[in-house]
């Protein structure tokens, strides 16, 4: 056996219901939600799905997710050997590899969070997944309607663009065109984006006088695809800059490791995962099923 990853799910995966029932089976879960606070438990456990995808909402809530479903594979003596997380997945990340303590997350996920739903209700965007092109394909289209940019690249024939509202008709038109795919993502705003870049100032503003710890576990960064550097310089990046999941995984897999872990609500990196290197395993952790399956499947790896 190689080195365990655990990889924390992004905006977009949460769904109402979720860690409920790992808060009533887990203390390190009950932990997390009660510092996260009541409207975190109420909008994570009961909905509804309005208040759930209002990005304001949503950061803090899947952070709460994230954090739970890697403590209880703790529990179960399941300890990752790195870490990644998808957007605001990173931020439960670093701090499950202690470049920040529970309630320093929480309060900075918090405010990054309000950043980027500011910044969403000025500049008004959305995104698309946009399937079987290439990315030289992606980018041209993207450059000659303007205020559209790639923002994640997610794996083999999935790049996700992020625009302005009047130019998502375009995008689909032209991807259509070249027989792509465009599927609307479930956020509230064109994130990874210049649309971003007031949220990326009051971050880096705030990060200023914060002072990090040395990681005790790598950390991959969605900025560079390698090991993290400077948390406040990176952190400050990530809400502007591109999602280089598929570059992250691939090094992550060059460094070693063999099992991918996806904690939090969903499947969707998991689904990336198989997709960029069909050689590696890939199980998840998003409730008390999968959690039993998975502490199983790596100990007996």
């Amino acid at each position: 056996m190689g080195k365990l990853a655990f990889v924390f799910a992004g905006q977009g995966s949460q769904t109402v219901g979720m860690g409920l029932d790992l808060y009533n089976n887990f203390n390190v879960a009950k932990r997390i939600f009660d510092m996260a606070g009541k409207k975190v438990k109420e909008i994570s456990f009961t909905g509804p799905a309005e208040q759930l995808n209002l990005t304001v909402n949503t950061q803090t809530c899947l952070f709460a997710m994230d954090l739970a479903c890697a403590r209880a594979l703790n529990e179960k003596g399941i300890f990752a050997d790195g870490v990644a997380g998808f957007s605001l997945g990173e931020i439960p990340a670093v701090t499950y590899a202690e470049i920040m303590n529970d309630q320093a997350a929480y309060e900075f996920v918090s405010l990054r969070a309000k950043a980027m739903q500011e910044c969403a209700e000025e500049n008004k965007g959305l995104m698309f997944a946009i399937l079987r092109l290439s990315e030289s394909d992606v980018k041209n289209i993207c450059n000659s309607i303007g205020n559209a940019y790639p923002v994640n690249f997610n794996c083999p024939g999935q790049i996700v663009v992020a625009c302005a509202e009047n130019s998502a008709e375009e995008i689909q038109q032209y991807v259509a065109q070249k027989g792509g795919k465009s599927i609307k993502l479930a956020v509230s705003g064109a994130f990874h984006s210049p649309f971003m870049k007031k949220a990326s100032d009051k971050i880096k503003e705030y990060l200023a006088t914060k002072d990090f710890p040395t990681m005790k576990i790598s950390v991959y960064s969605n900025v560079t695809a390698d090991i993290y550097g400077n948390p406040k310089e990176l952190l400050a990046k990530q809400v502007i800059s591109p999602v280089l999941w598929q570059k992250t995984v691939e090094n992550m897999i060059d460094d070693g490791f063999d099992i991918f872990v996806e904690v939090g609500a969903g499947k969707t990196l998991s689904g990336l995962i198989k997709k960029i290197n069909g050689n590696v395993k890939v199980l998840n952790v998003c409730d008390m099923a999968s959690l039993e399956n998975t502490a199983r499947e790596v100990q007996n790896a």
